[in-house]
């Protein structure tokens, strides 16, 4: 009897309530909506970063993909979630010369700093942080006004 007791209890809290609307809302990866084509895919999780106020998104760096030398306007604040990201700055865009950041990482893009980024030889994906909008101006592009 205390078998079936035992075994009642724990799939009882195998299967508890799902949590409470009013309490908190959850995404379960295979619901993640991401958008995109070519290099790299984003996913919105809250906000928008084209408008003003706070915004959460995931990149999915695709292998052997990388941005072109840019910079943002307002700080952005990445942690690496899966694989490694590989990071470079200044004016020559040299994938070569990258600095590697494995997962787990967290990084802050300043404001109006020029650099590059992406994935090598395996998927990346990143969560980005910030205040919108979040455009990217690329090296020889006027900015916007």
């Amino acid at each position: 009897m205390k078998k079936l007791a035992l075994l009642a209890a724990l799939t009882a809290a195998a299967f508890a309530a799902e949590p409470d609307p009013k309490v908190l809302t959850y995404t379960l990866p295979k619901d993640i909506k991401w958008t995109g084509t070519g290099g790299n895919r984003q996913a919105i999780l809250f906000g928008d970063p084209t408008k003003p106020g706070m915004y959460g998104i995931l990149v999915k760096w695709l292998p052997g993909n990388m941005s072109r030398p840019h910079t943002h306007v307002n700080a952005r604040y990445i942690t690496v979630l899966k694989g490694t990201w590989w990071l470079g700055w200044g004016d020559k865009y040299d994938p070569a010369s990258t600095f590697p950041v494995k997962e787990g990482t967290f990084v802050t893009h300043l404001p109006n700093q020029l650099h590059y980024d992406g994935a090598k030889d395996e998927e990346c994906i990143i969560e980005i942080v910030g205040m919108g909008p979040g455009d990217s101006v690329q090296l020889g592009a006027p900015a916007k006004k």
